[in-house]
């Protein structure tokens, strides 16, 4: 546990060896045991406090271990950790509420919304969920960010979403910018692209410092900068992703996330 607590930038208590400071608040350990009395949640093992730090799903937090400590002896993941992938069935139906939402609430630009529903990676599901698609570099779909759209807020992922397997990309299609900057979400994604036109803005879905496609991106040859959210997870997991990668630089948004930061000029 403390070799792992390390590898996520905790830092341990001078004054208590049990205790850790992590981004998500401070930890105290026990043998395999450990609970964050900051949120009141707890768990034992190795994967239940990287899925806990880095709000990971069992495969990603598998992904994650076998990236950091490649050495280590597993058992193979269990059958009902194999979900396939089940995109959300698309509603042109419900179209209308998710694009007044996303201009309306969001203030995302129109023609830039627009483009992405043209190009497919952006659609409305039949419970008026906004389905951002994930596509790994040969444009397969593998997985979608979903955001709700009504009175009552809700995010999350679509089942046997792959994150490490790709990403959602602003823009969708055409020739490259020459520049990239990873953002926390798919809105903020398209957040930052209306802010910096001249970068392509990809989603990391999640606070992650370093998604497995990350080096496939770096071997491109272009700069890339860390959009993460300006708060202390997204700062803590910038310095993470910047550690790994040093080419890396960071491009904090001006307030919290780069949307606040777009809905603050409207």
């Amino acid at each position: 546990m403390p070799d792992v607590l390390r590898a996520c930038r905790a830092q341990p208590d001078p004054r208590d060896p049990h205790k850790w400071h992590t981004p998500r608040g401070v930890l105290s350990v026990t043998g395999a045991k450990f609970i964050n009395w900051n949120q009141g949640v707890g768990g034992g093992g190795a994967l239940d406090l990287i899925i806990h730090l880095h709000r990971l799903g069992f495969r990603d937090a598998l992904d994650w271990l076998d990236r950091h400590f490649p050495n280590r002896s597993t058992q193979p993941a269990p059958p009902w950790a194999e979900v396939p992938l089940r995109l959300p069935t698309p509603d042109p139906a419900q179209l209308g509420r998710v694009r007044h939402y996303l201009l309306d609430q969001r203030a995302l630009p129109a023609h830039r919304v627009d483009s992405l529903i043209q190009a497919g990676t952006l659609y409305a599901d039949p419970r008026a969920n906004a389905v951002f698609v994930l596509r790994a570099s040969d444009h397969t779909p593998v997985g979608a960010e979903l955001r709700g759209t009504t009175a009552h807020p809700w995010r999350g992922m679509a089942p046997g979403s792959q994150k490490d397997r790709g990403f959602f990309s602003v823009p969708a299609d055409g020739p490259p910018p020459p520049s990239l900057v990873l953002c926390e979400s798919a809105i903020d994604a398209i957040s930052c692209h209306s802010l910096h036109p001249q970068h392509r803005c990809l989603s990391t879905a999640g606070a992650r410092p370093n998604p497995r496609w990350l080096d496939w991106l770096l071997a491109q040859g272009r700069p890339i900068y860390c959009g993460f959210d300006t708060d202390s997870t997204g700062d803590a997991m910038a310095s993470a992703m910047i550690a790994l990668h040093p080419t890396i630089q960071r491009l904090a948004p001006p307030l919290h996330d780069w949307n606040d930061s777009l809905r603050s000029l409207r």
